[in-house]
């Protein structure tokens, strides 16, 4: 197997993971960050950029994972190339955008004495 294989179907997991929030952001008619927003990645797009940048998304992970090499979704060292993308990119976008949508917390510091 080609390990440019494994790194497109890493990919290809994360552009599938990336296109979740924003297809059921816009699908909700609710805005959600995009790069096309005023600071890119910060402010918030409307539900309608979000459901194109969704799709597009769907688009590529498509692409990556359909039309490079034969992805099996059965075969244990594929799924994890793939599974592994969406887990990676799931833990940088809670890190980033927790902040602004409040899942990222943090306890509050004590006051100083």
């Amino acid at each position: 197997m080609n390990i440019g294989h494994f790194v497109a179907w890493f990919f290809g997991g994360a552009f599938l993971l990336n296109a979740v929030p924003h297809v059921v952001a816009g699908a909700m008619g609710r805005p959600f960050q995009t790069p096309f927003a005023a600071p890119p990645g910060q402010g918030l797009s409307t539900s309608t950029v979000n459901v194109l940048w969704g799709f597009f998304n769907l688009c590529v992970a498509w692409v990556l994972l359909v039309r490079v090499g034969t992805f099996d979704v059965r075969e244990p060292a594929q799924a994890l190339a793939a599974g592994l993308g969406a887990f990676a990119l799931a833990l940088i976008v809670a890190r980033r955008f927790g902040r602004f949508n409040g899942g990222d917390l943090r306890a509050p510091e004590p006051p100083p004495r």
